[in-house]
């Protein structure tokens, strides 16, 4: 199977560019309306070593109503130094993951089964994230949706809207 990226995957911004991890940082949700899989992918620039939470979230809408931490555990993959390697290392699933306490730049992928997030709750059809609050203001987080969709098309429609 040929995989063309951007018409078989929709990549939406999820925190609008990097944004301070000062205080809980809430990225966009996304609607998972014709997507076979999605992924949340995070990039961390931790300038004062935290131990920074990503929850994971489920929502009836993109506003976000209802919005909730996942209760399934979703599959996790990190990199807690990109200078260091490339590599990014499968970590135990969970409803949350925990970037290390260090100074570094690291890279987290969550991968969102949408068949999980409906079985939460049947009203579930969309995904967002919260990072816990690092008290530091030199770090930053910035944040994209990858969506893969049921029907590849050269513009994928929209994940903004429900």
């Amino acid at each position: 199977m040929n995989l063309f990226f951007p018409e078989h995957c929709k990549i939406v911004d999820a925190t609008g560019g990097p944004a301070y991890t000062f205080a809980q940082t809430t990225c966009d949700y996304v609607s998972l309306k014709d997507t076979i899989m999605a992924w949340i992918v995070l990039q961390f620039e931790q300038a004062t070593g935290h131990e920074t939470v990503i929850y994971p979230q489920v929502a009836t809408s993109v506003l976000p109503t209802g919005a909730t931490n996942i209760t399934f555990a979703a599959d996790i993959w990190s990199n807690e130094d990109t200078a260091a390697t490339d590599t990014l290392v499968k970590r135990t699933s969970a409803t949350s993951y925990y970037v290390e306490d260090d100074v570094a730049s690291k890279l987290v992928v969550i991968k969102i089964d949408p068949s999980k997030v409906v079985a939460q709750g049947s009203d579930y059809d969309c995904i967002g994230c919260v990072i816990s609050d690092s008290k530091a203001q030199a770090n930053f987080v910035s944040g994209i949706y990858v969506l893969q969709t049921r029907m590849p098309e050269a513009t994928p429609r929209t994940a903004l809207l429900d």
